[in-house]
């Protein structure tokens, strides 16, 4: 894949952001993804590609537009000879985030050639993930006391001075009592694992690890940006119903149990992750709007020229004056 399209990749995250954070607060949370998914959608069709959404808004029948299997940017037919690029996003990671005002609402796009990104179903995944401090400690299939010793080691701290990530759910009870057991601090969050494990990854944060079962398509996501990050992964899918069995082997998926890496899970070595803040966030601001103009910023990662770029954009409204502070 071009490298020369990664700043076309970061408008794309900024423009669903700055959408999206225009609805920050309304309550509605269904109308801030719709906002979100059009102002991504229109973006990515002035793009240089023949693209296809490996993961998205649902099926064709649940999702008007950056549905799974549906075509985008400028050569969908592939007449022009654009580079085939399989894409997956979250126009709004955090739809009750950004409705509510709360914090770590981003916009989110990895995209890698044609295969580089496995194709995940909506359903749940179980997931463990660490930054390259702790790369080769954990194991998905392991007690949570002995994980976290392990973290612990490679940072060369006590158990009790780790951090660990969970989403706020019922189903992470017996969870929750594991790591306060073993003697580790939590945070509980409402929403938004896929940022969380990104925090994971990005020292400063004060994370450790993310443990718990969330989305199976944010677990995608956040593969790719721990493989450009140097972090570790480890995923299951998790089938509750007869219908995710069906679905995963009408996709060629036969072994639900498998556990997945962070390079299966994005195997592309060209791969990219780029996200932009829409509500402010342990990693990156929120969208700030002002007279004449508006504020994003952003964070861009390349496995294939292995850097990780912080960006910070305004943009200015033709006819607007704006005094650009740094």
């Amino acid at each position: 894949m071009d490298v020369n399209l990664e700043p076309d990749f970061l408008r794309v995250t900024e423009k669903a952001a700055i959408a999206a954070a225009r609805t920050m607060g309304y309550g509605e949370r269904k109308h801030s993804d719709k906002i979100a998914v059009e102002a991504m959608r229109q973006e990515m069709d002035t793009l240089a590609i023949n693209g296809t959404i490996v993961i998205g808004e649902g099926e064709r029948d649940k999702a008007p537009m950056l549905y799974v299997g549906e075509k985008v940017g400028a050569d969908k037919d592939g007449r022009l000879g654009y580079p085939e690029i399989d894409i997956a996003v979250d126009p709004l990671e955090g739809t009750n985030l950004c409705a509510t005002g709360s914090n770590n609402a981003i916009a989110v796009l990895a995209a890698a050639s044609k295969g580089g990104l496995l194709y995940a179903p909506d359903i749940y995944m179980q997931k463990i993930v660490v930054g390259p401090t702790a790369r080769g400690c954990i194991d998905i299939d392991a007690p949570v006391k002995e994980n976290l010793a392990r973290i612990a080691k490679a940072f060369d701290r006590d158990v009790h001075d780790l951090t660990v990530v969970v989403l706020d759910r019922t189903r992470h009870e017996e969870l929750v009592a594991e790591i306060r057991e073993a003697g580790a601090r939590i945070k509980l969050i409402s929403d938004g694992d896929l940022s969380a494990g990104l925090a994971t990854a990005i020292r400063g944060t004060g994370i450790h690890a993310l443990m718990g079962i969330g989305g199976a398509p944010e677990g995608v996501l956040t593969a790719a940006a721990i493989r450009c990050l140097h972090g570790q992964m480890q995923g299951r899918l998790v089938v509750l119903e007869d219908w995710h069995r069906k679905r995963l082997e009408e996709i060629g998926i036969k072994d639900h149990h498998h556990v997945y890496s962070e390079s299966e899970l994005a195997s592309g070595d060209d791969a990219i992750f780029v996200a932009s803040g829409v509500t402010k966030g342990d990693l990156l601001e929120g969208v700030r709007l002002f007279g004449g103009g508006v504020r994003v910023s952003s964070v861009i990662m390349s496995l294939a020229t292995h850097t990780v770029r912080f960006i910070d954009s305004v943009y200015m409204d033709e006819d607007g004056v704006l005094e650009v502070m740094r």
